[in-house]
């Protein structure tokens, strides 16, 4: 005869963070947005991929769109009220994100960063293409 255990576990209480900050990085083939707390621990993350779109249609704005819903829904959880935005990437999905992060009701936009890399003359670039 088994004996079971009966291990309960504590359930964690979900952290009560006010202020956070919105990292949306859209590249030419996806669009990842990651909300983190002021350290930059991070708290909730979406893909468009993760949401279900594939190929094509993971660049596209509303792909985008749907990945910061998804994002901050997650986040509410943490009673987040105010978010700081930082914007990543060339993608087409960029200025749609930054309106659906307003687009949400109870969270209020502090400031938007352009975060892109640009290089200062660093690394020599490839040779050009001959087509």
């Amino acid at each position: 005869m088994a004996v079971k255990s009966t291990n309960t576990r504590k359930k964690s209480a979900k952290k009560s963070i006010a202020k956070g900050i919105v990292h949306i990085s859209a590249t030419f083939n996806n669009t990842s947005v990651t909300i983190t707390d002021e350290m930059g621990n991070v708290l909730c993350w979406s893909t468009a991929g993760a949401l279900g779109f594939k190929g094509s249609k993971k660049s596209t704005p509303y792909a985008a769109q749907q990945s910061v819903e998804a994002a901050l829904a997650k986040a509410k959880d943490f009673g987040i009220k105010e978010v700081g935005i930082k914007i990543q990437g060339p993608g087409s999905g960029r200025e749609t994100a930054v309106k659906s992060v307003g687009a949400v009701e109870g969270i209020k936009i502090l400031w938007l960063k352009d975060v892109t890399p640009l290089p200062h003359n660093g690394c020599r670039p490839p040779k050009r293409r001959r087509v």
